[in-house]
């Protein structure tokens, strides 16, 4: 595989910045795709170092890492980030592609399919974390609105400890959770003194329109596009797992089990390594499936 070749793409309200990494010789398989959100393209360095049999393209969505937005807003709808998705896609010039989505990056392509589906051959949505069809969604919406009222309020540390308590919370939420101790930011490495900023590009930007996102079912069931819903074997009752089995049941599907957690294809590139050569290979079988 080459050297990852960066690219920018001039979008309504935004620049965005891809980086295409091409095989050594031509595959004819389809482009793979790899997204997240809020995670930029760093994250995805392992895995594509995997796949290098194919041509596989990251980016950084807008208002994230190199992508800057010129729209003056602050807030990024899945459906916003869809039409940039699209409009990446198109300037490709590849035809459909597969993708492999994390997180709120798996919000977005179902969004995009959704609207797009002639574009993506394969949708691997890896635990979106779709709050809207949990079975406790009242809870899990005012627990999420509830972070988002302490980054506002606190600043970005005491956000995150929320964030990671509620995120890693086994089964359904209780009516209480807010009112419960959280972890002190310290002890976490977080920062515990609010810096003043309100631009964070999870808790500003992306945590409420994508948990509170609601996904037009009817089109993604409606889709010539395959998509295969993905959950971490140590992920099992987090809000992010119990969301992905909650969306592989409204499109009729079983989700795929894939090794470790909700970051599992991650390396070392945030100090949090999954268990990536494995991902890999689960995830090589989930494309490899529909040729």
């Amino acid at each position: 595989m080459t050297d990852p070749k960066t690219h920018t793409i001039e979008v309504p309200g935004a620049t965005l910045h891809y980086d295409v990494r091409e095989p050594e010789s031509g595959s004819g398989r389809p482009v793979l795709l790899m997204i997240g959100s809020p995670m930029d393209a760093t994250g995805f360095t392992t895995l594509a170092g995997h796949f290098q049999d194919r041509t596989v393209v990251t980016y950084d969505p807008r208002g994230i890492g190199r992508s800057t937005r010129t729209d003056g807003l602050v807030e990024s709808t899945p459906d916003l980030h869809a039409d940039d998705l699209h409009r990446l896609i198109g300037a490709l010039g590849a035809g459909p592609v597969d993708i492999f989505a994390s997180s709120g990056g798996a919000v977005n392509g179902l969004a995009l399919v959704a609207r797009h589906p002639e574009q993506v051959r394969v949708l691997v949505a890896h635990e979106p974390p779709a709050a809207q069809e949990l079975p406790d969604r009242e809870r899990a919406l005012a627990a999420i609105a509830d972070i988002r009222a302490t980054y506002e309020r606190d600043g970005f540390g005491a956000a995150m400890a929320k964030f990671i308590g509620t995120s890693g919370w086994r089964g359904e939420l209780p009516a209480d959770l807010s009112e419960l101790p959280v972890q002190d930011p310290a002890e976490l490495g977080m920062p515990t003194e609010d810096d003043g900023s309100r631009e964070d590009v999870l808790f500003a930007q992306n945590l409420i329109t994508c948990t509170h996102h609601r996904h037009d079912f009817e089109a993604l069931r409606a889709a010539s596009t395959r998509i295969v819903v993905g959950v971490g074997v140590e992920s099992e009752g987090e809000m992010a797992c119990r969301s992905a089995v909650a969306v592989a049941g409204r499109l009729g599907t079983e989700p795929v089990t894939f090794p470790s957690n909700h970051g599992g294809f991650l390396g070392d590139e945030f100090g949090m390594p999954g268990d990536p050569d494995a991902f890999a290979v689960t995830l090589r079988r989930v494309l490899d499936e529909s040729e």
